[in-house]
């Protein structure tokens, strides 16, 4: 493949992803179908089926592609010369806030929050696995990084809009850094 079809090749991958995020989260996963994201993203279904193999495969993409990058990123951050309060601050918005900023306040944020957890167990698992490690690099111990992490996931229990989260989530991160 040239460097331009991957290059072609990817951004139509994210064109179906953000396609297939925008009908997940108006409709719902069971009243979402192969078709709906097809034609959000203006392509054909055998097109659609090329890239995923089916819809559970496509959400699990999604998942993916929403924290593309952030794990990476956040990784950096750990080694700025900044504050431990800052670091902490700094990766939540990387691995919670920024991706919560693409699904509140749509119709079905709740039900795609809770269907990432039943169709992309590993995914979950790992975004869960990443933000203990983080924590406790910073923190300092692994029992103070689960309570924190456990915490953090409270934050989003009423689906809060991004700026109501971002303000819990520095509350938070200061308690913990004290």
């Amino acid at each position: 493949m040239t460097r331009k079809t991957v290059l072609v090749d990817k951004e139509r991958k994210k064109e179906i992803l953000d396609a297939a995020l925008d009908c997940f989260l108006q409709f719902g996963y069971s009243k979402t179908s192969m078709d709906d994201v097809a034609k959000q993203a203006n392509l054909s279904r055998p097109l659609l089926y090329l890239k995923f193999k089916n819809k559970e495969d496509l959400f699990q993409g999604i998942f993916d592609y929403t924290l593309a990058g952030s794990y990476e990123e956040a990784e950096k951050v750990l080694y700025q010369n900044i504050s431990p309060q800052q670091k902490l601050l700094r990766v939540c918005e990387l691995i919670l806030i920024e991706p919560w900023s693409k699904i509140e306040g749509r119709p079905k944020t709740a039900e795609f929050y809770e269907t990432c957890s039943k169709l992309s167990p590993k995914s979950t698992q790992k975004y869960e696995r990443q933000i203990i490690k983080f924590a406790e690099r910073i923190l300092g111990d692994k029992e103070s990084a689960k309570v924190f992490f456990l915490a953090l996931e409270g934050l989003t229990a009423d689906l809060p809009k991004t700026k109501v989260l971002h303000k819990r989530v520095e509350l938070l991160t200061e308690r913990f850094t004290r």
